[in-house]
């Protein structure tokens, strides 16, 4: 797989070493047992795969690029170039400005810039009415593209469908960036639907069987679906794709329970005709790190840290996976970790950093589950095992325990 030029302060001297030794002895990724570093006082069991995947290595590569190659010129992201704080405002203090925020509300005009300035289109994509805008203002919007691959092979999957008189079934938030990206592209080619969980596609199912009438559809569904859709018609055959960072299991499932109710209406020797399968757009790297979180899950540990930006859905769903058996904090970095009996933690349900207490249980050994999502640079996770090995008071060295990996 490509290397990519990455800023040197973004990788980890220590996770840099364990990630470069699970490589030599697990070569085909076949393996998704933890890693574990042994410390006397504290053990930190590292999911197999975390952090930056090859869409944001990508991204960043391409952003840095263009500080570099523009010294003299404005540069400008569309929005945030990944959902990492750390990121995102480094670039911005090399003077890229952003011209929306993640939620598509207009921070610097279109209308200002120049067809010399320089705009970088986010690894998660944009719409083709963006596309046009700029196109229109003369802006060369390839030249610094950073749209991740993984999510282009979404879009194309999604047009073939479109080619074949299949309706598209996008499985992700409707306000989230990569998913309005892959609606504007799908909805170029076919009618499309967006869904964000089983319990509406669970509903949408209701409605292909008739148990539910279809006039219920538009308020259901309502600003999640193309204009003219037409339910009686449209979902006659049908393609599920995904927002990449959303559950891979989760899509997997709302595919099944679709299938399902084809077959119930349709009949199993017709099913090729109503459903398409697209089991090939799930996304490696979401779907390795939440593999891997799984494997996290057979163990037992006193706590869980995943490490993320706040506003990250990929990082999101992996708090989810293990806070369903562990106590699970989500921090941004280190700094979140006040002290042993402190911590500051993103609540997903509430939406809000929470202060919660007795963080380190006061145990003569502490066994530590860690991740962070795709978009989090090696050097936090090592910067926040530091924080705890300084609050352990441990005194087995670093070099020691990598030198026993």
């Amino acid at each position: 797989m490509k290397k990519f030029d990455v800023p040197s302060f973004y990788r980890s001297p220590i996770i840099s070493r364990v990630k470069a030794k699970r490589k030599i002895q697990d070569p085909r990724k076949q393996d998704f047992s933890p890693s574990v570093l042994h410390f006397n006082k504290v053990s930190f069991h590292l999911a197999r795969h975390f952090g930056f995947c090859y869409g944001v290595e990508n991204a960043i590569e391409i952003a840095y690029k263009a500080v570099k190659e523009n010294p003299e010129k404005r540069i400008y992201l569309l929005s945030q170039m990944i959902h990492n704080p750390a990121v995102n405002d480094d670039l911005t203090k090399l003077g890229i400005a952003f011209l929306q925020d993640t939620d598509g509300n207009q921070l610097i005009s279109f209308e200002s810039l120049k067809p010399e300035d320089i705009v970088i289109i986010p690894a998660f994509g944009t719409t083709l009415e963006i596309v046009k805008k700029l196109n229109d203002l003369s802006i060369n919007i390839q030249q610094y593209n950073t749209t991740c691959p993984f999510v282009e092979k979404v879009w194309n999957r999604s047009g073939k469908l479109g080619d074949l008189g299949h309706t598209v079934i996008i499985h992700g938030k409707a306000s989230h960036e990569e998913t309005r990206a892959t609606f504007s592209q799908s909805a170029n080619k076919a009618p499309t639907l967006i869904i964000k969980d089983m319990e509406e596609a669970v509903y949408l199912g209701k409605i292909i069987s008739g148990d539910i009438e279809q006039a219920n559809f538009y308020s259901f569904f309502e600003g999640k679906y193309t204009s003219d859709f037409n339910p009686e018609l449209d979902l006659r055959r049908i393609g599920v794709v995904n927002q990449t960072t959303m559950l891979a299991s989760e899509t997997e499932s709302i595919t099944a329970y679709l299938r399902s109710v084809m077959i119930e209406k349709f009949g199993e020797k017709n099913i090729k005709n109503h459903m398409a399968d697209t089991r090939d757009t799930l996304c490696y790297a979401t779907n390795d790190n939440q593999t891997s979180t799984l494997a996290l899950m057979d163990h037992e540990y006193d706590l869980a840290i995943v490490i993320g930006g706040y506003n990250s859905s990929n990082t999101t769903h992996l708090v989810e996976i293990l806070e369903s058996k562990f106590p699970t904090y989500f921090i941004k970095d280190e700094s979140e970790i006040i002290s042993k009996n402190e911590i500051h933690s993103f609540n997903i349900h509430q939406k809000f950093v929470e202060q919660r207490p007795s963080f380190l249980p006061g145990l003569p050994h502490i066994n530590i589950a860690i991740t962070s999502g795709a978009s989090c640079p090696d050097s936090i996770m090592d910067e926040v095992i530091q924080r705890i090995l300084t609050l352990c008071e441990e005194d087995k060295s670093i070099e020691e325990v990598l030198l026993a990996l």
